[in-house]
């Protein structure tokens, strides 16, 4: 089996357990596994759950056969904090343990490749989710989580998976594998390649020194964490998301339209995104 090596802890805002309904309670898991507990993500759901009440354990590597077998009696949901790349592996760990009714389901950032493989694994119910936010969201911060119902689950297997969520205090939101993946692409994948071609194309370029602006810098250092230590992640979410390839495509043909000089033409594109925001006089009659 690939080891699965989780990233270095890094300190989490504890947050406190927020309110849950009974209608949450009812239908939130009886008993919640995480594999991949000493993981930021896999930490942080475990904390979260217990602050919240629910019943809920960790497991992490190296896994022990009897360890797993243990781990997995009695478990409705089984949560799997790991990788996309070990996903699989895991899997093939824990799925003879597991109660035939148990609900299996991953938070990698991509869908449609992660459930066709834990479907190829298990022949229960298969949720996949991507929680849009990291381990050090607070709790002042949106924290949507879109969730994917696989083929062999039904309304009360999502709805369990949603409910764990709920508790939590994030907002569960459904959708379609394919519809995430495009919006991947597009909003996290090509973030970070043009953000990497960016630093990229000036890199080793010491003549820029003394050009250096307050915007400039602010966009250095909101990439870095991003270019440096995750960049072999998020470089595998590139490779992992099969629409990625046409994002950068629809971005090559944008950067056309700007190397031949219609400026304006993306800028009244661009400013979509703040309806409210004062525009040059052209730029308020061509909109």
């Amino acid at each position: 089996m690939t080891a699965f090596r989780p990233a270095p802890q890094a300190p989490a805002p504890e947050l406190p357990a927020p309110g849950m309904p009974s209608g949450v309670r009812d239908a939130a898991p009886r008993h919640t596994l995480i594999v991949g507990m000493r993981g930021r993500m896999g930490s942080m759901f475990r904390r979260r759950a217990r602050s919240a009440g629910l019943s809920v354990e960790g497991i992490d590597i190296p896994f022990d056969d009897g360890a797993v077998a243990a781990a997995c009696a009695g478990t409705d949901l089984l949560l799997l904090c790991v990788p996309a790349a070990v996903l699989g592996d895991t899997l093939k760990v824990f799925a003879p343990h597991l109660p035939p009714s148990a609900i299996v389901a991953d938070i990698t950032s991509v869908k449609e490749q992660p459930l066709a493989l834990m479907q190829r694994y298990w022949s229960g119910p298969v949720v996949g989710t991507h929680p849009l936010f990291g381990p050090g969201a607070h709790n002042d911060e949106p924290q949507p989580v879109a969730v994917v119902a696989g083929a062999t689950a039904g309304e009360a297997h999502v709805r369990r998976v949603a409910a764990f969520f709920e508790a939590l205090g994030c907002h569960p939101f459904m959708t379609t594998a394919a519809a995430h993946d495009k919006a991947a692409a597009r909003i996290q994948n090509l973030n970070f390649i043009t953000s990497l071609v960016y630093f990229a194309l000036l890199a080793d370029d010491e003549s820029l020194a003394p050009f250096l602006t307050p915007s400039f810098r602010r966009r250095q250092a909101a990439a870095c964490k991003m270019l440096t230590e995750d960049a072999p992640m998020f470089a595998g979410l590139f490779d992992a998301n099969p629409y990625s390839q046409e994002a950068v495509r629809q971005y090559s043909k944008l950067l056309n339209i700007a190397s031949a000089g219609d400026i304006d033409l993306l800028c009244n594109r661009a400013v979509r995104w703040w309806p409210d925001a004062s525009l040059p006089e052209h730029a308020q009659e061509d909109r």
